[in-house]
């Protein structure tokens, strides 16, 4: 199935306004995580206690005066009307004594709290809590798993292809993680374990695109020898793997969307789908107008040497 056919796009031509938008995205995400001193980390990073508790009925007003008479004001709540579910996050910062039973005496507190809109139902309390040290492990193991991916991946590229292929799908998939991050910024959602999942997930999905489109380069290097102009080359490939790409994105697309719209798993499953909404999209787009072209700009480079 093709959804379009034999099409003529010059997407090479349009490579400098495609940087220029990648160059808006990127900057405006590094603007935002300076001014947010970072991402929004969660507990899983830097610590801390997060709490779930589905009451009978609740408002943000007297869960706030709750948590500030047990001495946590500075406590995050996330509340979740419609199933009457509110998340409390304690972060290493927030915490006054770094107590690892802080979670148990704040649930403690809800439990005895007098307000009957404060009642929990039965059953609907979940505690987890994560030290301070095992925060600052993950946050490494995470940072390593990221950086060691890329690197395998470069070598991998440029065993199969070329070297300026992988450099060019390394910069995509750098380029698709750090707008998604930027977007995160943007948007102060929290970055857990499943978000770190979700970015490996994006750099796979994104190689994969772009591999299909550096195959066929390769394919139409081999057929088209003989002084064909090379943007001719990168122009056709690119058109010739374009329904499959957009067939793709639209399917995996539309598996995400259900997930995070119609999903009733909790807010770190939405998290995931979120990142692979703008994973997807993203990397859909710098498979086309990073990747190929910056696989053009290296060869002109050695071409000029």
């Amino acid at each position: 199935m093709e959804l379009l056919k034999d099409t003529e796009i010059d997407f090479l031509g349009k490579r400098y306004v495609g940087f220029m938008l990648s160059m808006v995205l990127i900057f405006a995400g590094i603007i935002s995580l300076f001014l947010k001193e970072g991402p929004h980390l969660g507990i899983d990073f830097i610590g801390g206690v997060k709490i779930r508790a589905q009451f009978d009925q609740v408002t943000h007003e007297q869960l706030k005066s709750k948590l500030t008479e047990l001495g946590y004001p500075l406590a995050s709540i996330q509340l979740d009307q419609t199933k009457k579910e509110a998340t409390i996050s304690v972060t290493g910062t927030n915490i006054d004594r770094g107590d690892m039973s802080v979670g148990q005496a704040v649930a403690n507190g809800l439990l005895a709290a007098d307000s009957s809109s404060l009642k929990i139902v039965p059953g609907g309390l979940n505690i987890s809590e994560v030290g301070p040290s095992v925060g600052k492990d993950l946050t490494w193991a995470a940072s390593w798993s990221i950086l060691v991916s890329i690197l395998i991946l470069l070598a991998y590229i440029s065993f199969r292809f070329q070297f300026q292929f992988g450099v060019g799908a390394i910069v995509a998939l750098i380029h698709d993680v750090l707008i998604t991050l930027g977007i995160f910024s943007m948007l102060s959602i929290e970055i857990n374990l499943p978000t770190v999942a979700a970015f490996l997930t994006i750099i796979g999905y994104s190689l994969n695109d772009t591999i299909v489109v550096f195959d066929r380069i390769r394919e139409n290097q081999d057929a088209m020898k003989g002084g064909t102009d090379y943007l001719h080359i990168l122009n056709k490939s690119i058109n010739q793997s374009l329904s499959r790409t957009i067939i793709t994105s639209l399917t995996t697309l539309s598996v995400v969307l259900v997930i995070y719209f119609y999903s009733a798993a909790g807010e770190e499953i939405n998290t995931f789908a979120l990142a692979l909404i703008i994973g997807v999209l993203v990397g859909t787009y710098s498979s086309i107008f990073v990747a190929s072209p910056i696989v053009h700009i290296w060869r002109q480079k050695l071409q000029v040497q």
